[in-house]
């Protein structure tokens, strides 16, 4: 296992090596948070991430996402809509920063195959960008998580392997040259659970739009957190 984990390790740092001359190397920050009410199909979700130009320092983006969720009793089918807020700003000291509104709706399918969970995530979005640009989004994930020394991710102590794939569809072209593809965004990563209520990630992203491609490292948490009887 020790092996296992120092060639995943290995794998990791080395991919922004291997990455394209043009593309820099970036870090996301981000904390994603469930609070579920106790014997209720409800839940409210938030998100905060702090995405970087480079690994620290330089503010490419911060987004804050919240949405309501409702869980069907099989635990296999979630159904969410929501808002987020976004600034995004240039590379460099002459920033030119813009905010986007954004409302969401997503169906999310999780299924297990073995021991391995599997999960799909549909998702559309209607964007507002400095409130005069409006547009429409389709995005699909699919992500794929393998525990490494437990038979179930929600074990404490869980170390697994997680890789997702993402596309992103724009609904209609922003300007005459661009086309309806958007990004695709490829991850892999290493995860810890520190306590079923709670999970540590760390992992490296590539994300090739139309004009770039940029790796990126991401550092996650992933809090479950529940109401009181």
């Amino acid at each position: 296992m020790k092996k296992v984990l120092i060639l995943i390790l290995f794998v990791l740092i080395s991919i922004p090596a291997f990455s394209q001359e043009e593309s820099e190397l970036g870090a996301w920050y981000m904390y994603f948070g469930n609070f579920r009410f106790t014997e209720s199909p409800w839940a409210i979700h938030g998100e905060l991430q702090h995405r970087n130009h480079n690994v620290l320092g330089d503010l490419e983006q911060l987004l804050i996402r919240t949405g309501l969720q409702y869980n069907l009793k099989s635990g296999q089918v979630s159904f969410l809509a929501g808002y987020a807020s976004i600034n995004t700003g240039t590379l460099g000291e002459s920033r030119e920063d813009f905010h986007e509104n954004r409302i969401y709706q997503e169906v999310i399918l999780r299924q297990k195959l073995g021991k391995i969970g599997l999960t799909h995530r549909y998702r559309y979005e209607q964007r507002w960008i400095e409130e005069s640009d409006f547009r429409t989004r389709y995005r699909y994930a699919v992500f794929v998580n393998v525990p490494l020394n437990t038979k179930e991710l929600s074990d404490k102590g869980a170390i697994y392997l997680q890789v997702y794939d993402e596309i992103f569809i724009n609904g209609e072209k922003p300007t005459e040259n661009s086309q309806f593809f958007d990004r695709n965004r490829i991850y892999l990563g290493l995860g810890y659970r520190t306590s079923p209520k709670l999970a540590l990630q760390i992992g490296v992203m590539e994300q090739t739009s139309t004009f770039r491609s940029k790796t990126q490292l991401q550092f996650s948490a992933f809090h479950q957190l529940f109401s009181k009887k």
